[in-house]
């Protein structure tokens, strides 16, 4: 990792969750730290040679980025939501949706109980949390029942009201027993608002009448009990720290928006909630070489981002007012067929939430704004060194690469990859499967993959639809020489469109050596800007077609060889795999060792068996 003694010491001495990527830019491991600086560094020191898990971990780290949050609280909930949601390889994954409660005032029932809950229901009671301490839920309820007789049981009230019995709790003082009916229905709902005051943080009267209760015990000498006052206070003041990044209502879904401004640069963060949830975030750097206004930077990031996004969320909550934020409510509305508010918080939940993304975005942009400006500029250098070896007429701020790939024709795939201002853009990246060619025909292959991809284009421009289909390139690089140009010239010539098309010429050792345009060759040194950006963008089409082609071989190879025997569906191929390790292994099985697999019955294993040895029954 570059600079990785640099970055560990810019840490910031702050809680939040750190998340670990591999080369591929995997997530592979997230965790919460109430110092980022002393947890992350840890990694890279002892600990990191702590147990197998962690050595392993770490030797797959190539790099690593944060996000700071308020509180331990909020660092628990959001690692929790990026685990689910991304599934590291190395964090213990949890199977549900459910592990964090939630504390329930069931106020659409008659006398309202207060009880612990991991599931959100729309019944129209009360919900507050998710907690992660769960020990600091169980004894907050007690507490509550401690200081207010509530009733705990599951009567219905609304009917048959006074024709109940009282339990035990009545007995022992802890219930009033409205099933009776002979308990003031206002009386009993001042106790549970009281209650509801204090979960939403707008009383704090429950700690106050604590705090009492433990100096009178302290008084008395009544030690024990003072004690026991002061641990349901740490439990109650547990539960009131503020949760600013998961939200009650499951039904959220919102962008929160806030940028941070360097001397030519700005960095827009969003935060992305959705059923409620901070689900991740992502970051976008825009070039202000003219000191924009704030207004003028988010209303163009808006429209830029929102342009090519295939979700558009029911709120956007930013920083600060724009001019034209009637029309971008009106426009997304019309994207999304539902109404859009754009919201500029002043006060309250949601302005903690903007301050929090604008925290992370002055963070990332101090930490990162000078690496990826120079980053910028090299690229910058680099595409206009190309433009200038090849005198291309536009400069090529969107280049796409094409690339074929097959073992003898069999599985034949097409890649398309996209470099916007010399950065890959992965989300615009396409995968082709090769429909009308059989055999080991390149340039036919590429013929489908361009006449596919354009035609839709076309289609997708002429229908007003904004995708990476419909935004054409600047310039189209082949890998291959005169016979790929030439291919794609008489495509794009075919269909009406015209986009300049450049080659790679390749040496002996099947090294690049150059780039043919406009039928002439232009040499390349190996250690420019240029090279090395083309260079890069080839090996990424060569990439990403043959993972595609190879997972496809794959499948290929398992269902040709499984799933044309009888009563052998998914469940018993997973298990015969996992029993066997390879097909071979099974090939070779007796019927008895088959047999042996889960889930496998005398009958499937014999058709196994007869399948492999051509009905002969061993």
């Amino acid at each position: 990792m570059e600079n990785l003694e640099t970055r560990l010491k810019q840490l910031p001495d702050k809680p939040g969750v750190y998340i670990m990527k591999d080369s591929l830019d995997n997530i592979i491991y997230v965790g919460k730290a109430k110092s980022l600086k002393k947890r992350v560094r840890q990694y890279f020191g002892s600990y990191g040679k702590s147990t197998m898990k962690v050595q392993s971990m770490v030797s797959n780290i190539a790099d690593f980025e944060y996000i700071i949050v308020e509180n331990e609280v909020e660092s628990l909930i959001l690692e929790s939501n990026l685990i689910k949601d991304n599934h590291p390889k190395y964090n213990i994954l949890l199977r549900d949706d459910k592990q964090y409660p939630y504390i329930k005032v069931t106020t659409n029932e008659k006398y309202p109980r207060v009880l612990k809950t991991r599931m959100v229901l729309k019944d129209k009671a009360k919900y507050f949390g998710p907690y992660p301490a769960v020990t600091a839920v169980n004894e907050s309820i007690d507490v509550f029942h401690k200081l207010y007789p509530l009733r705990t049981c599951n009567l219905n009230l609304s009917k048959n009201l006074g024709n109940y019995r009282p339990c035990l709790n009545y007995f022992i003082k802890r219930c009033l027993a409205p099933c009776q009916g002979n308990i003031d229905e206002d009386f009993y709902n001042n106790m549970i608002n009281d209650i509801v005051r204090f979960l939403s943080g707008k009383d704090s009267s429950i700690i106050k009448q604590l705090e009492d209760l433990m100096k009178e015990s302290s008084k008395n000498l009544e030690f024990e009990k003072a004690a026991e006052y002061r641990d349901n206070i740490k439990s109650l003041e547990l539960l009131s720290e503020k949760q600013l990044i998961t939200k009650t209502d499951l039904s959220e879904n919102q962008d929160i928006i806030a940028m941070a401004k360097g001397i030519d640069e700005v960095l827009i963060q969003i935060f992305f909630v959705r059923g409620g949830k901070t689900i991740g975030r992502e970051h976008y750097f825009m070039k202000d070489y003219y000191n924009a206004s704030a207004e003028e930077i988010l209303s163009s990031f808006i429209k830029q981002f929102y342009s090519g996004s295939a979700f558009i969320p029911k709120e956007l909550i930013i920083e600060s007012e724009i001019e034209d934020k009637e029309v971008l409510e009106e426009w997304l509305s019309s994207k999304k067929s539902q109404k859009v508010s754009i919201i500029v918080p002043k006060i309250g939940e949601k302005k903690d939430l903007i301050r929090l993304v604008k925290t992370n975005a002055l963070d990332m942009l101090n930490k990162y704004g000078d690496k990826y400006a120079k980053r910028m500029e090299s690229n910058r250098l680099a595409l206009e060194e190309i433009q200038e070896k090849i005198s291309l007429p536009t400069f090529p701020t969107r280049i796409e690469a094409y690339d074929i790939s097959n073992i003898s024709g069999v599985e034949s795939v097409g890649s398309m990859v996209v470099f916007e201002n010399g950065e890959s853009k992965k989300s615009d990246y396409r995968k082709f499967k090769i429909k009308t060619v059989e055999g080991p025909n390149d340039y036919a292959s590429m013929r489908e993959v361009l006449e596919r991809r354009f035609l839709r284009g076309i289609n997708e421009k002429n229908n007003k639809e904004d995708s990476s289909f419909s935004r054409f390139p600047d310039l189209i690089m082949m890998d291959g020489g005169k016979g790929q140009v030439n291919i794609a010239k008489e495509v794009l010539e075919e269909i009406g469109v015209d986009i300049f098309v450049c080659g790679l010429v390749k040496d002996d050792f099947h090294t690049t050596r150059g780039i043919i345009f406009d039928n002439e060759e232009y040499e390349l040194d190996i250690n420019s800007r240029g090279y090395k950006l083309i260079y890069k963008i080839q090996e990424e089409a060569h990439r990403f077609a043959i993972n595609y082609h190879r997972s496809l071989r794959t499948k290929s190879m398992f269902k040709s060889e499984l799933d044309d025997i009888d009563l052998i569906g998914p469940k018993r191929k997973q298990n015969l795999m996992k029993h066997f390790k390879s097909i071979e292994k099974i090939k070779n099985a007796t019927v008895d060792e088959l047999k042996e697999v889960e889930s496998m019955n005398v009958n499937a294993a014999i058709k196994i068996y007869e399948h492999f040895h051509g009905g002969k029954n061993g």
